[in-house]
């Protein structure tokens, strides 16, 4: 496979993986608090991600990471963090088949954000399909 069809490998596993945790959340929350889900959900990336990285040979000294690096990373983390409350919530008193789809906004605001912030210039084509998510979402969010 070439390393340009390999981003979207990963992207399409990203995607299955991303479904299957909506679908084993909404059955894991019943009768747990969603912030505990959360924490449990957390606890089990990092011992399952440090196994990983540690038997790939991956592992190097965070601290010698640049002061930039660490402070986006940790940016990251917490909008992750924020964003797995937020959605784990969502998940505990609605509909898997809705929540999810409405969470694939960030698609959309990457998007933007992507423009805003990194300099990046969409096609005309690939701004009517992220639209298009757009449009599919309210569809999902708004009742009649």
């Amino acid at each position: 496979m070439t390393e340009t069809s390999n981003w979207l490998l990963w992207a399409l596993l990203s995607a299955v993986f991303a479904a299957l945790t909506a679908i084993f959340a909404k059955i894991g929350l019943e009768g747990v608090d969603s912030d505990l889900a959360t924490l449990i959900r957390t606890g089990v990336i990092m011992v399952v991600l440090a196994a990983f990285v540690y038997f790939a040979g991956k592992w190097s000294n965070p601290f010698e990471l640049s002061s930039k690096t660490l402070i986006f990373l940790v940016l990251s983390g917490l909008a992750t963090g924020a964003s797995w409350v937020c959605y784990f919530r969502a998940l505990k008193i609605g509909d898997a088949s809705k929540v999810a789809p409405v969470d694939k906004l960030s698609l959309l605001l990457v998007a933007v954000f992507a423009v805003l912030f990194l300099g990046e210039r969409p096609s005309g084509r690939e701004w009517v399909g992220i639209l298009m998510v757009g449009a599919g979402v309210l569809v999902l969010a708004f009742k009649r």
